[in-house]
């Protein structure tokens, strides 16, 4: 049943394209006011999930709700209070950052939007408001994508892995941005493949394969609830992880990218059982580290399989 307080309500949505589920019975609400992410590998169904929600496709059954209003029945309604910001997004090559966005302002005629030079100053692109949008850096056009989302102040603003081909620092710029609207009190859904951004920015998550939410929580929430114990990372050559698997205090073992992660509930011992395999001359350890579990652990375990993969 959807709250008033919700901005996004979904219940047992499925869109299926032949024999393929693409979405397989999908329900979940976003509070308004928070930032809500879904996480999931390629072909997860999230892409399908948030088209529907924005009304670019329509549902074979369940229902979606949005701002009180359903969809796709009220499509035009909704789409005057929402931006959506594609993962690629056609700019036109000969119009600067600024003619860009005035080009944008005409589409809204009957409503009010952001003027120009705030949106220019929101996502950091004050020196390049004169420059055509070919000449831009790939993380520069993506922050001009997501100023073009937000063109006419929407309510809910739909970001479609909006820090891909930026450097650390242009993320963390973007980052601030995502939270202020946030602090303006709009709604944002997004995906991303950086897990470092989803723990950063994101108030709920749900984690999504094969059609399917598998989780859904906070991120705090999601690690407490699948690790009580510490990750130890390192390198040794072997590709076998089950000569790890029966180490005291290990309960879950992976390899990914040719590094080692154990999930222990016994540092200590797991520790002093590697150094004495690397004291015997049976194992050579590389970059050996311990850590707290994170939300990439989470979905490795949820999915079996890392979030690019």
């Amino acid at each position: 049943m959807s709250d008033d307080l919700d901005a996004i309500h979904v219940e047992d949505v499925k869109k299926y394209y032949g024999a393929t589920k693409a979405v397989d019975g999908i329900s979940f609400s976003v509070r308004q006011g928070e930032i809500f992410g879904m996480l999931g590998p390629n072909g997860a169904g999230k892409s399908t999930t948030i088209e529907m929600i924005e009304g670019l496709r329509a549902p074979d059954s369940g229902s979606i709700t949005v701002l009180g209003m359903k969809q796709p029945q009220q499509k035009q309604a909704i789409k005057e209070r929402i931006g959506i910001q594609l993962q690629t997004t056609a700019l036109y090559p000969l119009l600067t950052v600024t003619e860009i966005l005035d080009l944008f302002h005409t589409f809204y005629p009957n409503h009010a939007t952001i003027p120009t030079d705030d949106l220019i100053r929101m996502v950091n692109l004050e020196e390049k408001r004169a420059t055509r949008s070919k000449n831009l850096s790939g993380g520069q056009q993506q922050r001009l994508s997501v100023a073009l989302a937000l063109v006419n102040d929407p309510e809910i603003v739909f970001l479609d892995e909006p820090t891909t081909g930026m450097d650390p620092q242009a993320r963390r710029q973007l980052w601030d941005v995502i939270r202020e609207l946030r602090g303006r009190g709009k709604t944002i859904l997004m995906t991303t493949h950086y897990m470092e951004e989803a723990q950063e920015l994101c108030d709920r998550i749900a984690i999504v394969d094969h059609g399917k939410i598998l989780e859904m929580d906070t991120p705090a929430a999601l690690i407490r609830k699948f690790f009580q114990d510490v990750a130890i990372e390192f390198e040794d050559g072997i590709t076998d992880v089950d000569a790890y698997k029966n180490l005291p205090g290990v309960i879950n073992a992976s390899i990914i990218d040719g590094k080692v992660t154990l999930h222990s509930n016994d540092v200590p011992q797991t520790m002093g059982a590697l150094l004495s395999r690397e004291r015997s001359g049976t194992a050579n350890f590389r970059d050996l580290n311990v850590r707290n579990a994170t939300l990439e652990d989470v979905f490795l375990k949820l999915t079996g399989r890392a979030l690019r993969d």
